[in-house]
């Protein structure tokens, strides 16, 4: 009669094995998953903290984070909503420098950037005057909006509260014609000062170039 032959997958691996090979100890399903998981990004909202926010484009609530409440809170005139997932607060032109101090008295030590958004044939007023600011004390940051008309869309400066808004500043005023009411210097940045118009203007004319290509007729 011949050996019995033992089984070979069903018995308790003995003491000190590694699991090196096929014949190791079975992993369970718990296991596997925990490991399999992979793991957070720090930047991840992973503690649950924009459950508060409201629906995109959704106004009449107010920001999650206390800091922003507390800043429009101030302002009776300014007007929050989200967009993008990011914070936006509009205020009137006029309130524009005076909503960034009070912004940055509350922690948004950086003004990142100052531009224009032209709405050219699509909504009066037909400009908006957008500045992005942060917060890295509070690590956070929103978009101040102004709404500005096309016929003298001004608004005061940003530059006497952020010194470093000087140049954008200048570039939304060479771009789109947008006047910063007491900035030191507003000139032109990017275009020769002597250029008529502002290219980033939706009614600007495209120019062109001629372009001689060797061989073809010649343009007259």
């Amino acid at each position: 009669m011949s050996d019995p032959v033992e089984p070979t997958g069903g018995g308790p691996a003995p003491e000190g094995a590694t699991g090196g090979d096929d014949t190791g100890p079975a992993t369970d399903n718990a296991t596997v998953a925990s490991t399999a998981a992979p793991a957070a990004h720090p930047g991840d909202d992973v503690t649950g903290a924009g459950e508060h926010r409201v629906e995109e484009g959704t106004e009449g609530d107010h920001p999650a984070h206390p800091v922003l409440q507390a800043l429009v809170e101030q302002f009776d005139d300014a007007t929050w909503t989200l967009s993008g997932r990011q914070d936006v607060v509009r205020v009137p032109p006029e309130r524009f420098a005076e909503f960034g101090r009070a912004a940055r008295d509350a922690g948004f030590e950086v003004c990142v950037d100052v531009t224009a958004v032209d709405w050219f044939r699509e909504r009066r007023p037909r400009f908006d005057v957008v500045a992005s600011l942060l917060s890295q004390e509070h690590v956070l940051r929103f978009r101040l909006i102004a709404e500005v008309g096309g016929d003298e869309p001004t608004v005061p400066s940003l530059t006497p509260v952020w010194p470093g808004a000087n140049f954008a500043e200048r570039e939304a005023y060479d771009m789109f014609g947008i006047v910063f009411d007491g900035h030191p210097d507003l000139t032109r940045i990017l275009m020769p000062d002597d250029w008529e118009g502002f290219p980033l203007r939706k009614d600007f004319a495209v120019g062109s170039v001629p372009v001689q290509f060797k061989g073809s007729p010649k343009i007259s």
